[in-house]
């Protein structure tokens, strides 16, 4: 099986802008499997210019990260609570990112989902659109959650999707000028959440993180989480799944 550097490092440059053939409610979701951070976030800033210059239809890219911390615009380093060494010792990958929020865990056992969504004009020309814009992710993941017989909610001023005091979906985004969407969601589904005891999980000291397996007290299997998201989050957004992968977005790249 290729890697997934080779994967990304096969990816064509885009090709000129010309007429569009992307219908403005088409969803494609794409499954990366396991990819290391850096080849996603390579591919996102790939599927964003074709995003842009309407090449490609909105997509949602599912995937899972080995261990990684993330840190965003407003991420602090000593929120990472182990050193450089045991870091490196326990092969944990650390990547400053220009999402917004802190630091938080990437790993197997994450269902891990970034849209890369062209918000319409209208919506953008709205006070708030961005706060508008993750509230409806979240609202969406909530839906998808609870239809997996989690008893979820949202938290006001917390980002993310809650169990009582612990997060079980963590939230942090980028929109561009053009009011194009990267990064994404995390959402718990069987990750080892020790990991989360060497970080200030979102810089957030009094709150705990939780997973859908340690809710459920049973295992859920990682297709049946994928599905709830995409039929929610395309209804949260008024799309339509295609039923193509990520060889149909290949095409259009």
């Amino acid at each position: 099986m290729a890697s997934s550097t080779a994967t990304a490092n096969r990816l064509p440059a885009p090709p000129s802008p010309g007429p569009s053939p992307v219908r403005d409610d088409s969803l494609l979701p794409v499954r990366l499997g396991r990819i290391d951070y850096q080849d996603a976030w390579d591919i996102q800033r790939r599927l964003v210019d074709a995003r842009r210059l309407d090449l490609i239809p909105d997509v949602l890219l599912l995937l899972h990260h080995p261990h990684t911390y993330t840190l965003g615009r407003s991420g602090r380093d000593e929120n990472i609570l182990i050193s450089p060494q045991e870091l490196k010792e326990r092969g944990i990958a650390v990547y400053h990112v220009d999402r917004g929020g802190d630091v938080t865990y990437h790993g197997p056992g994450q269902l891990v989902g970034y849209p890369i969504f062209k918000l319409r004009s209208e919506r953008r020309q709205h006070p708030g659109y961005m706060r508008a814009y993750i509230r409806d992710v979240e609202r969406a993941l909530l839906h998808a959650i609870c239809d997996l017989g989690v008893p979820a909610g949202l938290q006001e001023g917390y980002s993310g999707v809650w169990a009582g005091d612990e997060k079980v979906c963590a939230i942090g985004v980028k929109i561009d000028a053009a009011g194009v969407t990267s990064h994404g969601f995390a959402l718990n589904v069987a990750a080892d959440l020790t990991y989360f005891e060497h970080i200030v999980p979102c810089g957030i000291t009094d709150r705990g993180v939780t997973s859908l397996d340690r809710l459920l007290r049973t295992p859920v299997s990682m297709a049946r989480v994928e599905r709830a998201v995409v039929r929610r989050l395309a209804e949260g957004f008024g799309l339509v799944p295609m039923r193509r992968g990520w060889s149909a977005v290949r095409a259009l790249l």
